[in-house]
This record gives structure tokens, C-alpha cells and sequence, in this order.
């Protein structure tokens, strides 16, 4: 009887030493994966965009006219004049191409959910992007919509009778805002950049800043 319940304390104690390290293994595979979650970067389409990216009334002293629209890619803002010295801000992300003009333009035309035509240098660079591509009116490309990376509204810029390829658009992305982006020109937010085009008519002067990388 004596070495029968020895033998039972000892397939016991022999049981919560296992247990122990059962539970030491599966805590620490926890606080792995927890880490690794931590370290996951955000999805830019979920993430929220930083405070200081919101759009704001702020003062502004640059001389424009009321109405003229102010791109500074380099800080990430995009600015609405308006009368007594104030201004409508909104924070946008941009993409490779929003460095590479600056200078005085006109919005041309406007569109709602616009059609997204890659260039063929991003094609080479991004082919995975041509199993989203068909054939529409003005050649390979993505219908506007919900997935369309130029978002709800896009602003078309011209100097004259000349195309500067150069947009200010929405994104489905909103992650991205205040940050520089491989590709496109500027993007703001759907609701801002459907905000922005219900106060921006055809014609409006557009003023593109300099900026180190441009």
C-alpha cells in the first residue's frame, strides 16, 4: 500500500512539473506572437490618419487669391485660400510623381470615381498590377470605384492647352496621408478630396511649391 501511493505522488508530482513547463511554453509562444502582432506594420487601408493630417481651418499668410489651391508636398499639406488671412488645410500623402513638377497650373477638368491609367514605366515597374488592368474607352486601365487607387474625385491639372499629368485625388488608402508614397501625384482622403472638389471649380489657379526632392 505504502509503495502504491508512493507511486501515485510521484506520477503526480511528475504531472504538474510537465504541466508547468506545458504552461512555460505556451506563455512564451504567446508573448511572441503578441510581439509579433505589435511589430506588424498597419494596413493603410484600416489605419487612421494623424491628427496633424486632419483637415483644419488655419491661419495663412501666403498672398493668393481667395480660392487658389497650394500644394507643399514637402510638409504634406494642401491649402484653400480663403479671404482675411485664413485657409482650409488638408494633409496629403505623395507619391513619386507629386515631387516631380512644381509651378503654377489650372484645374482643368474634374471627375467623379475617375478611370486609373498606369503609365507604362509603372507597369514595368509593378507588373502584378496588370491582372486588375481592362480595356476601356481611352486604353489599359482600372475603372473608378471602391478599389480604384485614385479614389471618389480627381483634380486634372493643365498649363494651357497642355496635359501636366500632374492630379490631386483621393485614395483608398487612408494610411498613407502625411507620408511620402511610391506612386501617384497627391492624395487626400475620399471625404476630403470630395470636399475639396464640391469648393474647387474648373479653372481654379493651383500653386505647386518647390521642394527639396522635386
Amino acid at each position: 500500500m505504502t509503495d502504491f501511493m508512493q507511486m501515485n505522488r510521484k506520477a503526480a508530482a511528475e504531472f504538474i512539473l510537465d504541466r508547468r513547463a506545458f504552461l512555460a511554453k505556451t506563455s512564451a509562444l504567446g508573448v511572441g506572437l503578441a510581439l509579433g502582432a505589435c511589430a506588424t506594420a498597419p494596413d493603410p487601408r484600416t489605419a487612421a490618419v494623424n491628427p496633424a493630417y486632419q483637415r483644419a481651418e488655419v491661419a495663412y499668410s501666403r498672398r493668393e487669391a481667395p480660392g487658389t489651391l497650394v500644394v507643399d508636398p514637402q510638409n504634406h499639406y494642401l491649402y484653400l485660400v480663403q479671404k482675411g488671412g485664413r485657409a482650409l488645410r488638408y494633409g496629403v500623402g505623395v507619391g513619386a510623381e507629386g515631387f516631380g513638377w512644381t509651378g503654377v497650373a489650372t484645374v482643368h477638368n474634374k471627375q467623379e470615381w475617375p478611370d486609373w491609367y498606369p503609365t507604362e514605366e509603372m507597369l514595368a515597374r509593378k507588373p502584378e498590377i496588370r491582372r486588375a488592368m481592362v480595356q476601356l474607352q481611352s486604353g489599359l486601365g482600372m475603372p473608378g470605384g471602391p478599389e480604384n487607387p485614385l479614389g471618389a474625385r480627381a483634380l486634372y491639372l493643365w498649363q494651357g492647352n497642355k496635359d501636366t499629368l500632374y492630379r490631386i485625388h483621393g485614395t483608398n488608402e487612408p494610411g498613407t496621408i502625411g507620408q511620402n508614397v511610391s506612386s501617384g501625384c497627391i492624395r487626400l482622403t475620399n471625404d476630403d478630396i470630395v470636399d475639396l472638389y464640391e469648393r474647387t471649380p474648373a479653372g481654379t489657379k493651383v500653386v505647386v511649391l518647390p521642394s527639396p526632392t522635386a
